[in-house]
């Protein structure tokens, strides 16, 4: 099994950033995609970003399309979201994911970190 332990979150104002940090371990992690989610209390989880294998393919919520932006190390086996122009709505519990499919479907990620509190205050 692929282990995942996101960092970063935390208490931000409006308009503010935070850098999500999500580590795996693993002998393979460079060939897994990697997604970010999120869920608010009473709300079902979304997806946020997802990143290919190699780093050559990005996708991004229109949520969060022009403010958020994921990127990845392999050879820090790190995947990570810097997220700017937080809003309020942006508040929610971060998930990182690892999936062998390149999809905005949680559906399709099989391993899940344990999540990181992202709240944004006005």
């Amino acid at each position: 099994q692929v282990q995942l332990v996101e960092s970063g979150g935390g208490l931000v104002q409006a308009g503010g950033s935070l850098r999500l940090s999500c580590a795996a371990s693993g002998r393979t992690f460079s060939s897994y995609h990697m997604g970010w989610f999120r869920q608010a209390p009473g709300k079902e989880r979304e997806f946020v970003a997802v990143i290919s294998w190699s780093g050559g393919s990005k996708f991004y919520a229109d949520s969060v399309k022009g403010r958020f932006t994921i990127s990845r190390d392999n050879a820090k086996n790190t995947v990570y979201l810097q997220m700017n122009s937080l809003k309020p709505e942006d508040t929610a519990v971060y998930y990182c994911a690892a999936g062998g499919e390149y999809s905005a479907s949680p559906r399709l990620y099989a391993y899940w970190g344990q999540g990181t509190q992202v709240t944004v205050s006005s």
